[in-house]
């Protein structure tokens, strides 16, 4: 299920902050190294997933043409901030194209600041294609579809406890290494399927489903403070982690919490046990990933390489 506040802005910007370091210039569509005799005033830019679809995040490897003591970077109208992988010259930064992203070419502007304080500047053109997404139906308890006055003064109330959760953006980073799944099963339902539910009310699934039996433990993604602990009208039992520079996941339908607001976590902790609390045609758990007010596709957040 979803949060049915989720923003529609089109770029998600998640900050490498030097996790990025030991990626395998292989794995990035037009290799960032600099080829044999190539004019050394010259940038590269390698990208992965090589094919980046709308609700997609995407990492970005930059060769700098000289050391760089800094380097930002804009895309889609949003900022993009890089860490250095270990030298003054290669840097990496992870951003994300929507949902609603038109499929397109579009400028990542670069601007480094060298060692000495001068400005350099580059752009480099990122293709965005449409992503297949499917449909299903599904039906729920009316309640769900068309809630009473006192379930929509619920809905109401639960809105304000997930904005508050979600405000602000601290500039510390606090996960380590490559995300990993939350559970040990297999994804029974993918991310940006357009859902009918009882025939009437439409939505779009911002996360991933694990259809695994109620009571089984579910594991943070990475280290994180929780931001939210507690039972959602839509949600059910719910959990958000906050892993610093934006960067949340969300844990749904949980049949226990056993993490307390404002405690940290590591990455693997058990923070619940599955269940089908909430919106939910039977026992799962849905897990979404949030970047600024934007939900990108958790999978591919969990197959990239962060060492």
């Amino acid at each position: 299920m979803i949060f049915r506040e989720a923003s529609r802005r089109s770029l998600v910007i998640v900050l490498a902050a030097g996790l990025l370091g030991a990626l395998p210039l292989s794995a990035f569509e037009g290799d960032a190294r600099k080829p044999k005799g190539k004019a050394a005033d010259s940038w590269a830019v390698g990208s992965q997933p090589v094919a980046l679809v709308n609700g997609s995040p995407v990492v970005f490897h930059v060769t700098s043409p000289q050391p760089l003591k800094s380097l930002s970077g804009k895309w889609l109208e949003h900022a993009v901030f890089f860490a250095s992988g270990g030298d003054a010259e290669n840097w990496y930064g992870i951003a994300g194209a929507s949902l609603e992203t038109p499929r397109g070419d579009y400028s990542l502007v670069l601007k480094g600041v060298t060692t000495n304080g001068s400005e350099l500047g580059f752009e480099k053109k990122i293709k965005v294609a449409k992503g297949k997404y499917h449909s299903i139906a599904a039906s729920v308890p009316k309640q769900y579809t068309e809630p009473s006055a006192e379930q929509l003064q619920k809905i109401n109330q639960d809105k304000t406890r997930k904005e508050d959760a979600f405000k602000g953006v601290r500039p510390e980073r606090e996960w380590t290494g490559r995300f990993h799944p939350p559970v040990k099963a297999q994804i029974s339902d993918g991310f940006g399927t357009s859902r009918t539910f009882n025939g009437r009310v439409r939505s779009v699934h911002q996360g991933i489903d694990y259809a695994v039996p109620e009571g089984t433990p579910v594991a943070a993604l990475n280290s994180g403070t929780v931001r939210l602990a507690q039972p959602l009208f839509f949600e059910g039992n719910c959990v958000v982690l906050d892993h610093g520079q934006g960067l949340l996941t969300l844990y749904m339908h949980l049949s226990k919490i056993e993490v307390k607001e404002a405690e940290h976590v590591s990455g693997g902790q058990k923070i619940g046990l599955s269940g089908g609390t909430g919106r939910a045609t039977g026992p799962h758990l849905h897990v979404a990933v949030r970047w600024q007010g934007v939900y990108l596709n958790p999978a591919t957040l969990l197959s990239l390489p962060l060492p």
